[in-house]
This record gives structure tokens, C-alpha cells and sequence, in this order.
């Protein structure tokens, strides 16, 4: 079973100190939600496990199967079974989605170790096989893997499109920033059924979120609350719940006065 492990991570973006000491594992089977509010770091969390450039680590490490993938570029994160979902997806004028696809299907396939996804690769006609069977399962049209990747595609679209490279890819482990962002009620539902299609014994999710509504929909094992670039408070499900009702000011009320010097510095 593969794992994923955060431990005290700490990370810069242009000098500046976002995550203050993250620690957090999600393993396959698994569903963690990670809240918190604006400016808390969670995007930073998501772009710091995936290998951007920009973020800097400064302290701490990050596990995937037990060995650090901090030296690792992203294409190699991702052959190893990591997947992010962006928060704000590119629009590529002039590739299609198919084409796309494919291209990152076999991708991660190519020039692979032991115990990453594989280094099978797919013919056109074997993958034009494989996408039709997960746009039936995601209840998506043929003719959307035909337009170029998100030209033009509503909020909405985009998302779905996230979801069916998270389909296609079939990582270990998925992160999906904030996937339910910019959407209305209707959309998070799709999305949502989605995801509720795709998780299982091979895959593990951790969904960053703002709002509790997508949490209505895509049931977490676990709710984690960061604040401040550190993770403040683990629960249930519940926990989500209790969000909903209280805000967040209650978790930094109590952060605060849990601090040795009363300013939240642990």
C-alpha cells in the first residue's frame, strides 16, 4: 500500500515562510480533507507536494512508499503515482484533450522503476478504447475529448476535465486543490460524483477546500485544519461539520491561547 508523508514541512515562495511545520500522511484507500482559511497555505501545501519550482523547502521532508521525493522533478512525482488537480486549470488553444491524454498516459508510463505506475504504453486505438470507458463512467459526452484542453470550457468543464486526467492516470495518490472553487451547487455535485466514482483501494485523495459543501458530497476519513501554514487540528468527519457552524475563528481563538507566548508561535 502506498503512503504519502509529510513530516515538519516547511516551505518559502520568494523568501517569504508559508508552511511552518506540516505534518500529515495520507495513504491509499484513504480520503483527507484539508481546510482552512484564505492565505493559510493550503495551495502552497498542494503545489510544495507536487515539486513546484517556485516553492522552496526548507526544513522537513516528503515520503512517498518510505523515500524522499524532494530532489525529485514533478514528471517523476507523478510517475511514482502523484496527481494534482489545479485549482485554476491552463487553457492549451490548439491540443485536444484526447491528444492530450494520451501524451500524459503514456508519459507516466515511459522510462519508470519498480513500484512506480508502469511503463506500459498504449497504441491510439488502445487509449481511444480506455478514454471512451471513463468518459461513459463520468457520465461525460465523446465529443468533449475533441475540443482543445479547456478553450473556452466553463468552470464547470474545467473541473470535469481535472477529474477525467485523474481518471486516465490512475495515480496512488491524488491532491485536488480546491477543486470545488469558482463553481456553483450543481457543478460541485458532478464533480463530486465523479471523485465518488474514481476513489478505492488503489487510490488515496486529499481534497484541499475552502467551504464544507463538496464535503456533503465526497464523504473524507479524515478532516484536517491549517492555519497559518500549520496544521492546528485532525478529526472526522464532523469536524467539517462543526466548520460549517463555527467558522473559523473559534480554531484560531483556541490556537492562540494554546501557544506558550499567547501570539499563536508554537
Amino acid at each position: 500500500m502506498s503512503q504519502l508523508d509529510i513530516k515538519d514541512l516547511h516551505a518559502t515562495i520568494d523568501g517569504k515562510e508559508i508552511l511552518k511545520g506540516v505534518d500529515f500522511q495520507v495513504k491509499q484507500g484513504e480520503i483527507h480533507a484539508v481546510m482552512g482559511p484564505n492565505g493559510s497555505g493550503k495551495s502552497t501545501l498542494a503545489s510544495t507536494v507536487m515539486g513546484h519550482p517556485k516553492y522552496i523547502v526548507t526544513k522537513g521532508d516528503i515520503l512517498f512508499d518510505h523515500e524522499s521525493i524532494l530532489k525529485l522533478a514533478p514528471d517523476v512525482r507523478a510517475r511514482k503515482g502523484l496527481f494534482l488537480a489545479f485549482q485554476y486549470p491552463y487553457e492549451v488553444p490548439g491540443v485536444s484533450l484526447a491528444t492530450f491524454l494520451r501524451t500524459a498516459y503514456n508519459a507516466v508510463r515511459q522510462g519508470g522503476k519498480k513500484g512506480d505506475l508502469g511503463q506500459e504504453m498504449l497504441s491510439v486505438l488502445e487509449f481511444r478504447k480506455l478514454l471512451k470507458e471513463k468518459l461513459k463512467l463520468l457520465d461525460m459526452d465523446e465529443s468533449f475529448a475533441t475540443r482543445y484542453l479547456n478553450e473556452g470550457f466553463s468552470g464547470g468543464e474545467k473541473k470535469r476535465c481535472e477529474i477525467l486526467q485523474l481518471a486516465i492516470l490512475q495515480p496512488k495518490i491524488a491532491v485536488l486543490d480546491e477543486t470545488d472553487s469558482g463553481l456553483d451547487i450543481d457543478s460541485v455535485k458532478i464533480v463530486a460524483e465523479g471523485v465518488n466514482k474514481l476513489v478505492g483501494p488503489e487510490m488515496g485523495v486529499m481534497i484541499i477546500t475552502h467551504y464544507q459543501r463538496i464535503l456533503r458530497y465526497i464523504k473524507p476519513d479524515h478532516v484536517h485544519i491549517l492555519l497559518d501554514g500549520r496544521m492546528v487540528k485532525s478529526g472526522g468527519p464532523e469536524l467539517a461539520d462543526v466548520l460549517e457552524e463555527r467558522g473559523y475563528d473559534w480554531i484560531k481563538k483556541e490556537t492562540l491561547e494554546a501557544a506558550p507566548n499567547g501570539h499563536g508561535e508554537v
